[in-house]
């Protein structure tokens, strides 16, 4: 089972610290599968070098649009020398006749169903061509084979995934095309994944759902059911979830010390024509009060090149990120993914210049943007990282905070991710990431240590509008 490198691990973009967070866990999801014995090995080619010399059977390769024509080399050197080729990952299944050309088999939208009937078929050596996803469930999920993964390579070994997709539908977002044809957003039951959890060494969980908030009952009985288990984590939300009454606190308690947070953009008109409605009318400067309140770090993230934009877009959103206190941000260059509404409505309008995959990473310009060039709109991105990660400017984010200890935990947490780059790349090649997981913890435990009863953290959780799922009762939903 290969994770081949993106374009940008030969690029001057390579950052070791960003492709040395997490495992490839979808690969070790499906090995879960597997007999007893058969022999698998998992390996990530931005952790460590591939070898290319061995005889396997069969050879999985999950592809991302920036890394398709680095896979499609593997799978080909690795058909010629007599292994059945299976390909899957969202670039596969947004252009499965392209995948097709180099594999003996690609999977269409997620592997939970398809997998094992693939499995039964190739042991019977009657193996179709294409599998195409349909049933939508995470239930009988079997546990994730984490023997596989080599921890010690991994700043953050402790990922975890406790539901597909997304319940909201954004026009430049790559997941739509992946769960086409069935549910879009679907949980484990709640007692399988506290049991993950419950499995996982150490204080650290850092959670890859699209939006672990997506099903309010869903979160609310995994959050209580994650009370008392001592965990610190991290995970991706909304702004209209940041703000619903109750569920963030139960988020707290359970452990929350950092969100990721899509913003996006700033200008409502950019987020109706995208389709991103759940941020529309919502008050972003209330949602960050509220996170920072309860101690929660934000890293936002922010699109740049949406048709609203001009030139001036790139100091007015840093600024305005510094002046909130966000402690960390990531920028991307609005990019059309294949199978997304923005790429139907893009190649439609003939705005679309670029076809070479390697430059779809959201650093590069491959459309014609309407209110600035291309050229204005790659310079402008990268101006935006720099101004908002100078000295000063984490400085001036770190006093934005009305808590002496926030503003600290925001300089150590914002220059130790981009300050002091060069010694985690000594660490990375050392391949001792994972010895420096404490260092992570130690900077999160700064966070949310608000007694009860002070502002932001309520004596007792507020009921939700629902009556919330108990752990012993969940379903996959």
């Amino acid at each position: 089972m290969i994770l081949p490198a993106l374009t940008e691990a030969t690029s001057p973009f390579w950052r070791p610290i960003k492709y040395s967070l997490f495992p490839p866990l979808g690969l070790a999801t499906l090995a879960g599968y597997l007999g007893a014995g058969d022999d698998v090995e998992i390996q990530d080619e931005h952790v460590e070098r591939l070898d290319l010399e061995d005889t396997p059977d069969l050879v999985v390769i999950q592809v991302y649009i920036t890394s398709a024509t680095r896979a499609y080399r593997i799978a080909d050197h690795y058909r010629l020398r007599g292994a059945h080729v299976a390909l899957g990952g969202l670039h596969v299944t947004s252009l499965p006749e392209e995948a097709l050309a180099h594999a003996d088999t690609v999977f269409i939208g997620p592997g939970e169903d398809t997998w094992p009937r693939f499995l039964a078929d190739f042991r019977r050596g009657r193996q179709e061509r294409v599998y195409r996803s349909t049933l939508r469930t995470l239930a009988d999920l079997p546990p994730i084979r984490r023997d596989l993964i080599k921890r010690r390579l991994y700043l953050v070994p402790n990922s975890i995934v406790v539901s597909r997709g997304c319940p909201h539908v954004c026009d430049f977002c790559y997941k739509d095309a992946f769960f086409a044809g069935g549910r879009s957003f679907y949980t484990q039951a709640v007692d399988a994944a506290l049991a993950e959890i419950d499995r996982l060494p150490g204080r650290h969980l850092y959670f890859l759902d699209d939006h672990l908030f997506g099903d309010p009952r869903f979160a609310s009985s995994l959050f209580d059911g994650m009370r008392g288990m001592g965990r610190l984590w991290q995970a991706a939300g909304t702004v209209n979830a940041v703000l619903a009454r109750g569920l963030l606190e139960r988020a707290v308690e359970a452990g929350l010390r950092s969100l990721f947070v899509g913003f996006e953009t700033l200008n409502p008109a950019n987020l109706a024509e995208q389709r991103k409605y759940q941020n529309m009318r919502r008050d972003y400067a209330a949602a960050i009060r509220r996170l920072h309140g309860l101690g929660v770090m934000i890293n936002g993230s922010f699109v740049f090149g949406m048709d609203g934009d001009d030139a001036s877009v790139f100091g007015r959103t840093v600024q305005w990120a510094i002046e909130q206190g966000i402690e960390t941000a990531t920028f991307h260059i609005l990019t059309p993914y294949p199978g997304t509404a923005l790429y139907q409505r893009m190649a439609a309008q003939g705005r679309i210049t670029v076809h070479d995959w390697d430059r779809y990473d959201t650093r590069q310009a491959v459309f014609a943007p309407a209110g600035m060039s291309g050229a204005e709109l790659e310079r402008g991105y990268r101006d935006a990282y720099r101004e908002f990660y100078r000295w000063r400017s984490i400085v001036r984010g770190a006093a934005a905070h009305d808590d002496l200890l926030a503003g600290v935990r925001h300089l150590a947490y914002a220059a130790g991710w981009k300050k002091f780059e060069p010694l985690w790349d000594v660490v990375i090649r050392a391949k001792r990431a994972g010895e420096m997981l404490p260092l992570l913890e130690a900077i999160l435990a700064g966070f949310g240590r608000h007694p009860a009863g002070r502002p932001g953290v309520p004596a007792e959780l507020p009921p939700l509008p629902a009556s919330p799922l108990r752990p012993g009762q969940a379903r996959a939903s």
